[in-house]
């Protein structure tokens, strides 16, 4: 590639690189290179880009869906510009989003970023994606009660909380579903997690806690957030919970039938400052299972509109035999009905 291209390509803050009609990587520009973390400015894409594929570049089952091939064998074609939104894989940060051109040029192939800043964007949210994870339940139970639980964000960010801890040997779970999607709810949602007293052993004074330091934030009558805590008591087979605003939990019992623990009591907000939430309980037998979730799950739509329902819900519940076994199913139910969710799912289900 002449020395004066290079030379332009090297010193501009936008992401470039140059490929020949074999897509060999001529080369990749410094702004290219910072921004997918690589050392080599030519060679191949795979390892350009580090896509993490082992096989011969272009050879992988992952070069079928790689998207900087595909545009470029689009614009290669078509001897046209062509532009799309890329996800590339990455080996240690997750996944990459970035929009880039891709343009014929005299026997060479050009791709240049459409916006420098919002593939920045896209790393740190990437990495908010990555830490939000981290605030998940452990996906195996470590002692307590056995438990399994579904989380999917509509998102790269959600706004929903499932958490399942330990305070004086009985097992504490907690569902929290925030308002808001996107950026803004994650934060509320990383906020409901430092905000939770994990040591405290009464659900309801948990959630007044939590009420307390939300009137802190002086947020708007917007924000709020829903929330079901509950204290499994397995030495007298009790439920001890509280529900603020959120979606009844449901109690499968061995016999068949299934109560909906309803409390009529306001969410986290400022709305009722001084509200004073309370501990209900509920017995169990051994065979129960015990279900928190959010109303993304009952209300996910279908593409004629109509609603997942609790009632679906419910009628999986019914046939399954274990905990794990309802999540599975109703994982696999919400993606056949709904294909695409417009909100986060979350549900969290023990074997009592």
């Amino acid at each position: 590639m002449p020395n004066l291209y290079k030379q332009i390509l090297e010193h501009i803050p936008t992401a470039a690189i140059a490929v020949d009609k074999n897509l060999r990587v001529l080369f990749a520009n410094r702004a290219f290179r910072e921004y997918f973390r690589s050392d080599s400015e030519r060679g191949t894409l795979r390892g350009v880009i580090g896509c993490g594929e082992t096989s011969a570049c272009g050879k992988g089952a992952r070069c079928r869906f790689c998207s900087l091939r595909a545009l470029f064998a689009e614009t290669m074609a078509s001897g046209k510009p062509a532009s799309r939104k890329l996800v590339l894989r990455q080996r240690t940060d997750g996944d990459l989003a970035i929009r880039m051109k891709a343009f014929p040029m005299e026997g060479y192939f050009l791709g240049i970023a459409d916006d420098a800043y919002e593939t920045e964007i896209a790393r740190e949210m990437s990495s908010a994606q990555d830490i939000q994870q981290r605030l998940l339940p452990p996906a195996t139970p470590h002692g307590g009660v056995p438990y399994s639980f579904l989380y999917i964000p509509c998102r790269e960010i959600g706004g929903d909380l499932p958490d399942v801890y330990r305070v004086n040997g009985e097992t504490m779970g907690v569902i929290a579903d925030v308002s808001g999607k996107g950026i803004s709810a994650g934060m509320l949602s990383a906020f409901v997690k430092a905000g939770w007293d994990r040591s405290e052993p009464s659900p309801a004074r948990a959630v007044k806690g939590l009420n307390a330091k939300f009137l802190e934030l002086n947020l708007d009558e917007r924000a709020y957030v829903t929330a079901a805590a509950v204290r499994i008591e397995r030495e007298s087979m009790r439920l001890i919970y509280c529900v603020a605003g959120h979606n009844a939990p449901l109690l499968l019992k061995g016999a068949g039938g299934i109560d909906e623990i309803v409390m009529k009591a306001p969410p986290v907000s400022n709305w009722i400052p001084d509200f004073p939430y309370e501990d209900a309980s509920i017995g169990y037998s051994h065979g129960d299972i015990l279900v928190l979730l959010t109303d993304g799950v009952t209300e996910s739509k279908n593409k004629k509109g109509e609603q997942f329902s609790i009632e679906r819900v419910e009628a999986i519940l019914q046939r399954a035999g274990s905990a794990e076994e309802f999540i599975s199913l109703l994982k696999t139910a919400l993606k056949d009905f709904c294909g695409d969710f417009d909100d986060d799912l979350t549900a969290i289900a023990f074997d009592l």
